[in-house]
């Protein structure tokens, strides 16, 4: 399991941990509560705004009013959010400022207390429906980000999930919610960093009086702040402090009270999402359905019906001033148009309101003027027995193919995430917990649900089945098949005390675990959260895609009305002839048909679609691989690495550091200057400490312990009391090592650095040995005692037996390598020789490294930063990358871009690999999209016909436009097909 350990790797003794950066942002934080202290916050309704120009005004006369710190105004909610100084303003100020911007204005009774500034800030997930198309997407990213208290929000087309961070003081998950729902989309809470919130099914509730019985337990329960019964649906919803009660409390309460009548089942909000995505597939499904099942009888009539004489004569008879025929379109159309269609007319209306426009508004505007003109021809043909043609099918058909295409979208949209569908698998269901009597004996044992599993419980897992959550072995030995979390294939061999990982195979042996983490704190669940997060960011190259999308159906609509009067001019001059517009009667129809194309035929969907389809398959494709990436950007950047920087403890060796010589250069006995050592680093957390102190542990007691692994932690820790040497004045000192003082005299334990600042000479016979060992990649640690020179202790670290390899796939792919570590010279030129870097950057302090990254940088190179996580994380953060290796139990790394599990440097060559395949099918999926809109709108309006006589119909346009998208989907699922490169195959790379 070491593979999956996040701690300190051993280093160099001139390696100094950096934890203390890691408040940099804490601080900042601190310093804006500071700058608001004592500051007033008021909520004022703000009457009279009408677009963004008016709430714009408002901000401007507040921000310019004596006083005011902050404003911010929302015009959704009609509301301003204003932050004062109450000694230079008072709150009539206020609102006499926006009456002579002249708006009403009013100070909210619930704003009038001057509240605190939240502690922290909280994040919201949102499911958001009615989303189409990335205009969408744009229009209600606008709206949050002007909501007051909003600091950042991020929405996702593929998924329908909106992610806002806010602060809880100045708007809540509901005014969130009903912002949303103002700008016409549906809105719901999925979950929030505030407190645990879970979804029970509840079965027996069959009457009001079953409701009011569960109204009555739950009322009870301390620790439930807030519950909802869904009678129609018997679920509850519930909010609860999880440092009061318990899930499985809650759940055994509700059948305990109940005396089993209700029985309560926890709901996986994931399982619930992926039948919110069925659901929505079946609702498409069925519209298409109904909308095929109208169509088809008007295209028949249409395009069939006048090639046979006996219906065709049927259809052309009269009901009052009506042919049958045309009677008959006329109804079924109407029922496509606006019963079927009604959807893309609500979602048209929604955005226009708003000003913003999508795919809908194009196919409104398509179907209702082929729509509109057909009822108008059908009207001039019943009252002056003229009839023109009639394109009711036109419209029918449109609505049918994008419903066609929309339906294949949503289930393509669906396979990317399987990923995170098969993630989500891996957790069992179900758990047996092991029950104890009150002498805390186990007495038996009892399957429960495993989402309520909680902290401290003691669980069997049986052969064959799979960890309910992170623990620890309290008993039994066995073989665990981890690969489907960290992607290692061999079985890890467990034992008592060994760490275990939810959701891992336990293969042969039964073991008996103790859960340490559970639900969101589980690996399993951060991996999900981290895919999940990545999926929801968006590349920089989706700006590009964004803004022309914004701007897409504006240019879209005046195209297809300069086609129509292009060719509406040019047959009223009689530019081209009559021959042309004689199958549509006039020019006028003829033009109408070109433009309607037009406008059909253009998708901004396939835009929209082009970079976040790919950035969640990739995303997800790694996870599967070992491989978590933190975001859209991170993916872009990775791309284009020109330099990576390897941290040399840790990353390109093992990280084990072990003791290979002790060499006195005094009269002290061996066995007393390993106990001297020993006990001044035993009040040390360096990796470097417990190596020297598991060596001298052993070479005093090697043979005398028990050979059970229980009795020997026991023995052992017994034995470390009594054995070491009182200690006092014990201090760190970064990069060098540590000084205390033992019996009244000072010892210095470290490197070369320390011992000559504190004026001990190093004999010469000492220094000769000292540079030997660095030769040999061996790092050496000095010991001074009482002002004199006693010794040193030799440690190596082995390399990772891939390293070699990698270093030489990564110059293969064009990437630079560069050592840099903390350690001295001579052992930073061995280990970078033996690995093949030529360029190395030794004794540099941790402070150092981000310097180094940042001389690379100048010159516009992309570096990535490969390290352990901890002590490397100013590093990672100052890098254009960072990735953060063998970080299998602590997923969620701030400084770091890219998390890979396994402790193995080929996940970088993958990392890197991903990337690279990723935006090379961006690029590819933007190339179909452009050139689509490019050939397909000119083909429309007809750029081909006086040269071929090739004219695209409407309905042929809206199939087209049905597909246009879901190739772009279909395009981003190649990438589910990627394997990451073999080493062999890397070293075969050449780059041009």
């Amino acid at each position: 399991m070491a593979h999956l350990q996040l701690t300190a790797l051993a280093g160099g003794a001139d390696d100094e941990m950096e934890e203390v950066a890691l408040l940099g942002s804490y601080d900042e934080e601190a310093g804006v509560g500071d700058e608001e202290a004592g500051m007033r916050r008021v909520q004022v309704r703000v009457a009279g705004m009408t677009c963004s120009a008016c709430s714009g005004a408002v901000e401007a006369a507040l921000s310019g009013t004596r006083g005011v710190r902050r404003a911010a105004v929302s015009l959704l909610q009609n509301r301003a959010h204003v932050v004062f100084d109450p000694a230079l303003a008072k709150d009539e100020d206020i609102v006499e400022a926006i009456e002579d911007a002249g708006f009403e204005a009013e100070i909210l009774p619930d704003s009038t207390v001057s509240q605190a500034k939240s502690q922290k800030t909280l994040s919201g997930q949102f499911r958001i429906g009615g989303m189409t198309c990335a205009a969408c997407v744009n229009s209600v990213e606008g709206i949050l980000k002007t909501l007051p208290g909003v600091k950042r929000a991020v929405v996702a087309l593929v998924t329908s999930l909106g992610e806002v961070e806010y602060d809880p003081s100045v708007i809540s998950k509901d005014e969130i919610v009903q912002a949303i729902e103002d700008a016409g989309f549906d809105a719901v809470l999925l979950q929030s960093s505030e407190e645990d919130k879970v979804l029970l099914s509840v079965t027996g509730l069959h009457t009001e009086g079953d409701v009011d019985v569960l109204h009555d337990i739950l009322k009870k329960i301390e620790g439930l702040r807030q519950f909802g019964v869904n009678f129609a649906n018997s679920e509850v919803e519930i909010v609860f402090d999880p440092e009061v009660v318990g899930l499985r409390q809650i759940v055994e309460t509700i059948e305990m009270e109940s005396n089993d009548r209700l029985k309560a089942h926890v709901q996986n909000p994931y399982l619930r999402a992926a039948s919110n995505d069925a659901q929505e597939a079946s609702k498409t499904l069925h519209l298409l359905r109904t909308s095929l099942l109208l169509s088809m009888p008007v295209f028949f009539i249409r395009m069939v019906c006048p090639h046979i004489p006996l219906i065709s004569s049927s259809l052309l008879m009269h009901f009052g001033p009506f042919r049958i025929g045309d009677l008959l379109k006329w109804i079924l159309v109407s029922m496509v148009q606006f019963v079927v269609g009604k959807r893309f007319y609500v979602a048209a209306y929604r955005a226009l309101r708003h000003g913003s426009t999508n795919m809908d508004v194009l196919v409104v505007i398509g179907t209702t003027a082929s729509y509109v003109y057909s009822v108008c021809a059908l009207l001039y043909g019943a009252f002056t027995g003229f009839h023109p043609p009639i394109y009711f099918e036109t419209s029918a058909m449109i609505i049918t193919f994008v419903l066609f295409g929309k339906y294949l979208e949503v289930l393509a949209k669906g396979k990317t995430s399987d990923a995170i569908k098969k993630l989500v698998e891996l957790a069992p269901a179900t758990a047996l917990l092991l029950l104890k009597d009150k002498e805390g004996k186990y007495s038996g044992e009892k399957e429960i649900d495993a989402s309520m599993v909680q902290p401290g419980d003691a669980l069997k897992v049986l052969p064959g089945s799979k960890v309910p959550a992170d623990g620890i072995v309290i008993w039994g030995t066995s073989h665990v098949n981890e690969s489907m979390v960290t992607g290692e294939s061999v079985p890890i061999s467990k034992e008592v005390s060994s760490p275990v990982i939810g959701g891992t195979m336990n293969l042969h042996g039964i073991l008996h675990v103790q859960a340490t983490k559970v639900g969101s704190g589980t690996v399993l669940s951060q991996i999900i959260s981290l895919v999940e997060t990545a999926q929801m960011s968006k590349a920089p190259i989706q700006k590009f895609a964004d803004h022309v999308a914004s701007i897409f159906v504006p240019i879209v609509i005046t195209l297809s009305l300069l086609t129509f009067l292009a060719w509406f001019l040019c047959g009223w001059l009689g530019a081209y002839p009559n021959s042309w517009s004689a199958e549509t009667s006039n020019c006028f129809v003829f033009s109408l048909m070109f433009s309607i194309s037009v406008v059909v035929i253009a998708c901004p969907c396939a835009l929209g679609l082009a970079t976040p389809t790919a950035v969640m398959v990739a995303t997800g494709v790694g996870a599967t691989h070992g491989v978590l990436v933190k975001g859209g950007d991170a993916l872009e950047r990775a791309q284009n690495v020109k330099y990576v920087i390897f941290d040399k403890t840790g990353t390109l060796t093992q990280g084990k550091a072990t003791v290979t010589t002790a060499k006195i250069f005094s009269g002290m006995d061996l066995g007393e200057f390993l106990t001297l050592v020993a006990s001044a680093e035993a009040s040390s957390e360096h990796p470097l400490a417990k190596a020297i102190l598991d060596y001298a542990f052993h070479f005093h007691f090697f043979g005398k312990l028990p050979s059970a692994k229980d009795s020997i932690k026991k023995r052992k820790e017994e034995i470390l009391s009594q054995w070491l040497l009182e200690v006092v004045d014990f201090s760190a000192l970064p990069g060098k090592g540590i000084q205390c003082w033992i019996k009244g005299k000072k010892i210095l334990v470290g490197n070369r650095a320390l011992i000559t600042e504190n004026g001990v000479s190093i004999p010469d016979e000492a220094e000769q040995f000292l540079v030997d060992m660095e030769l040999s990649a061996k790092t050496g640690i000095l010991v001074a005692y009482d002002g004199g020179f006693i010794g040193l202790i030799g440690i190596t670290d082995p390399l990772k037996r891939e390293a070699a390899v990698v270093v030489e796939g990564l110059k293969k792919m064009g990437v630079h390598p560069v050592m840099v570590t903390g350690d001295n010279w001579r052992t930073a030129q061995v280990v970078a020789k033996e690995v093949g870097i030529e360029d190395v950057r030794a004794e540099v302090m941790p402070a150092g490294k981000a310097d180094v990254i940042r001389s690379l940088q100048k010159d516009g190179s992309v570096v990535a930063m490969v390290g352990d996580g901890i002590n490397d994380s100013p590093a990672l953060a100052a890098a254009d990358v960072g990735m953060a290796i063998g970080a299998g139990t602590d997923i969620a790394i701030e400084a770091a871009d890219y998390v890979l599990v396994r402790n193995n440097l080929e996940d970088v060559i993958t990392a890197i690999d991903l990337s690279r395949k990723t935006f090379s099918r961006i690029r590819w999926n933007y190339f179909f999209a452009m050139s689509y809109n490019v050939v397909a709108i000119p083909v429309a309006a007809g750029a081909l016909f006086p040269f071929t006589g090739l004219q695209m119909p409407p309905w042929l346009a809206g199939a087209c436009m049905a597909f246009s998208s879901v190739s772009v989907v279909c395009s981003s699922l190649l990438l589910r097909r990627y394997r990451k490169p073999r080493l062999t195959t890397v070293l075969q790379i050449t780059v041009e």
